[in-house]
């Protein structure tokens, strides 16, 4: 699979993200905001995640049709990555 630029920059603000939360611990914050702040990082993987999964699975579902494959198969792959991911 080939990842994209958008794919890169959303991984890039995450880094940016996990750094502040370094920062945040580092300057002894309230553990509720630091919290928040990683649950955001932790919502952005995820939905990264998803997006990297979904982008696959279409690219492989395009190539077994056009092989006439069966795409069952890479379905249940697909689902069994976002399944692993939780």
């Amino acid at each position: 699979m080939e990842y994209d630029k958008s794919i890169v920059n959303r991984l890039k603000r995450i880094e940016g993200q996990i750094k502040g939360v370094l920062a945040m611990i580092e300057k002894n914050e309230d553990c509720r905001d630091v919290v928040t702040q990683l649950s955001a990082s932790r919502s952005a993987i995820d939905r990264t995640i998803g997006v990297i999964v979904s982008t696959n699975l279409e690219q492989c579902v395009r190539e077994n049709i056009e092989k006439g494959e069966n795409t069952s198969e890479v379905v249940k792959e697909a689902i069994n990555l976002l399944v692993k991911s939780r």
